[in-house]
């Protein structure tokens, strides 16, 4: 059983539009899913689940899509917070928050407080996120360090990096599987220095209709593989 699982969450406005239904409800159903994906999880022993909910380049969708999901996402986190921390579900925001509404900024403050010694699991949400903008931040703290002489220029090195990147907030930072649905064959700037060795699997499912049996169908597939960390295989 892989410890982390990551999943970009594709889909949502495709779903809604094949049906006829607002956009809105698109991203309602989607978070319908999460929540289900979240029980999954903890039953099967997944130690830390990271999901994809808006990146970096979303922001240049239309505003009222984008004014939207700020809403659905304060709201499902003032939603679930009992929740969260009823089942031992830690939570942690990762992204360029600078540009978060400020009550949204709050309220994932406060429930990163409420649930930061839960332990069953940890759900990372990427929001506001790229692999780039990781990276990038990454370095411009090495290079602040560097500056204050904190570091040496020869100090740098692949373990600093990695110290600095946002998902070292876990401790199983490097996801095992990453799963996208929609049937889109692309990891479209998530977690590019940590998908290093991760296991692919592309769900055909759209976001709204993945449940536990697609789930189960990429962990087999997972379970199914060797996994040779660029070693020799037989």
């Amino acid at each position: 059983m892989p410890k982390h699982v990551a999943v970009i969450m594709d889909g949502n406005r495709r779903w809604a539009k094949q049906r006829g239904l607002s956009m809105e409800l698109g991203y309602e159903a989607g978070l319908k899913s999460l929540r289900e994906l979240l029980k999954s999880c903890c039953n099967l022993g997944i130690r830390v689940l990271t999901v994809f909910a808006f990146s970096a380049d979303n922001w240049s969708r239309p505003k009222v899509e984008v004014d939207f999901l700020m809403s659905l996402f304060g709201r499902g986190t003032e939603d679930e917070l009992k929740n969260f921390v009823r089942e031992d579900i830690r939570v942690s925001v990762i992204g360029d928050s600078s540009k978060l509404p400020t009550n949204l900024k709050e309220q994932i403050i406060d429930a990163e407080e409420a649930t930061k010694n839960n332990s069953r699991l940890h759900l990372i949400v990427a929001i506001s996120y790229s692999g780039q903008y990781d990276i990038v931040q990454a370095c411009h703290n090495i290079a602040l360090k560097v500056k204050d002489g904190l570091l040496e220029p020869s100090d740098i090195n692949q373990s600093l990096i990695e110290q600095e990147l946002e998902t070292n907030c876990t401790i199983f930072p490097y996801p095992d599987l990453l799963i996208r649905t929609s049937g889109e064959l692309r990891v479209s700037n998530f977690l590019l220095w940590q998908l290093a060795y991760t296991e692919l699997f592309f769900a055909k499912a759209l976001w709204p209709d993945f449940g536990e049996a697609e789930l189960l169908e990429a962990l087999q597939s997972f379970q199914q593989r060797r996994r040779r960390y660029g070693g020799e295989g037989s």
